[in-house]
């Protein structure tokens, strides 16, 4: 289909982030040398990011790689492989400087106070970093952080808390397969707000099919009660093998008209818009777009991607709980780590459709010509402007139907062809 028949069709379908997408990933034949995957990468601002599979809850929409509720076996088994991951990946690059780091899962705040410290430590002695002098941030969950946590993540660097909140409105909670507790999301951003962090994001899901603009509304003014300064809105989407794709759930058919609604309503608060999905209070110090997949991505842990220009690998990717613990089991038992053995390489035109794709949906002016015949159909649909050639406010709104429509036919290809499991 061309773009306006995607558009018609309402071809609304995943998140657009990453380029290639983690199912056109395969394994790779031989397996690649870290040392030489990275040898003519710049290694003075590199991005460390690492990945906790765990979470107390598994969400009605989540098809992130995480695993329910593990034994204290499990999680001290991952930890230590990551541990031994980090050393053998620094010694592998021979890293000139972290810039910047990230925690992300899963959720990392399921780990205790000892281990969230061991972690730390851990990497501050592989990685030539200083977490309380770079960008820090880390991921959470309502019911996973209280004012002794959150304290304790001050002190170890963190300087960007992100909070899962998704809804204030119990009905949508209650769609989504997320139950809260009554209170709980209140005592939550009590806490955060109190803590004093640089930057304190919500994350919130808009699309269910029982939400409509009021039930929206409330939720997003909700939310801005506690002057965030990051709001990500994520529309509803409904992945193979999650729990409301097995409950026959579907999105609502509200879910452009609730983005407008978000836009209108964060822009006259103040709030300036980075891409489909972020929302920013000008003005701060730590101007970082938190999204993980910049090259010079370092990732760690079962799930962790990372990032040169030429290759992106990974461990291997699932959603069910089998596959999830299949592989992060596999993970433990790794005793080698210096070889990436599942990925993507990008050849020259496959690095410059991924620069592409960045900018465009990021808001951003191209700065260079890709010769795409597709980018004139942009423009005469009124999705994008020329002179510079940017996305317009209308095109930020179809980011997740222009960007499947911009892949490769061999990333397209890859990607249908992927078994999920």
């Amino acid at each position: 289909m061309n773009l306006r028949q995607r558009m018609q069709a309402e071809s609304y379908d995943g998140y657009t982030y990453a380029y290639p997408h983690k199912t056109a990933y395969r394994p790779l034949d031989p397996p690649i040398p870290l040392a030489r995957a990275w040898a003519e990468e710049p290694k003075d601002r590199l991005f460390l990011y690492t990945h906790l599979p765990f979470c107390e809850m598994r969400c009605g929409f989540c098809n992130l790689f995480t695993t329910i509720r593990p034994a204290q076996e499990r999680v001290e088994a991952t930890l230590a492989a990551i541990a031994r991951q980090s050393a053998a990946t620094a010694r592998a690059l021979q890293p000139g400087r972290v810039a910047q780091a990230a925690f992300g899962g899963g959720t990392p705040s399921y780990l205790s106070h000892a281990q969230l410290e061991r972690l730390f430590d851990g990497l501050a002695r592989d990685w030539p970093v200083d977490f309380s002098n770079i960008p820090v941030s880390f991921e959470t969950s309502p019911g996973t952080v209280d004012a002794a946590k959150l304290a304790l993540l001050r002190r170890l660097g963190v300087d960007r808390l992100s909070l899962g909140v998704q809804s204030f409105r119990p009905e949508d909670l209650a769609d989504l397969k997320r139950p809260q507790p009554e209170g709980q999301l209140e005592r939550a951003c009590a806490s955060v707000a109190e803590a004093g962090f640089e930057v304190f994001n919500i994350d919130l899901i808009y699309g269910n099919a029982a939400q409509d603009e009021a039930g929206w509304e409330f939720s997003l003014r909700q939310a801005l009660r506690w002057r965030p300064q990051e709001l990500y809105l994520y529309p509803l989407y409904v992945g193979k093998l999650t729990n409301l794709d097995r409950l026959g759930r579907r999105p609502g058919e509200r879910r452009r008209s609730l983005y407008r609604l978000a836009r209108q309503l964060l822009l006259s608060e103040g709030y300036q818009q980075v891409s489909m999905r972020l929302f920013r209070l000008p003005g701060l110090r730590l101007d970082t777009d938190y999204c993980c997949q910049e090259d010079g991505m370092v990732g760690l842990g079962p799930g962790a991607r990372s990032y040169t220009r030429a290759l992106h690998y990974s461990s291997e990717y699932a959603v069910g709980q089998p596959g999830v613990r299949a592989i992060i089991e596999a993970f433990c038992q790794r005793t080698d780590f210096s070889l990436a053995d599942y990925g993507f390489a990008l050849d020259l035109h496959e690095q410059n459709l991924r620069r592409l794709l960045k900018t465009l949906l990021r808001g951003l002016p191209l700065d260079f010509d890709p010769q795409l015949p597709q980018l004139v159909e942009l423009t005469e649909l009124g999705l994008a402007q020329s002179s510079p050639f940017r996305l317009t406010p209308e095109g930020l709104a179809w980011s997740d139907t222009i960007g499947p429509w911009l892949y490769s036919q061999p990333v397209q290809s890859a990607m249908r062809e992927y078994e999920l499991r």
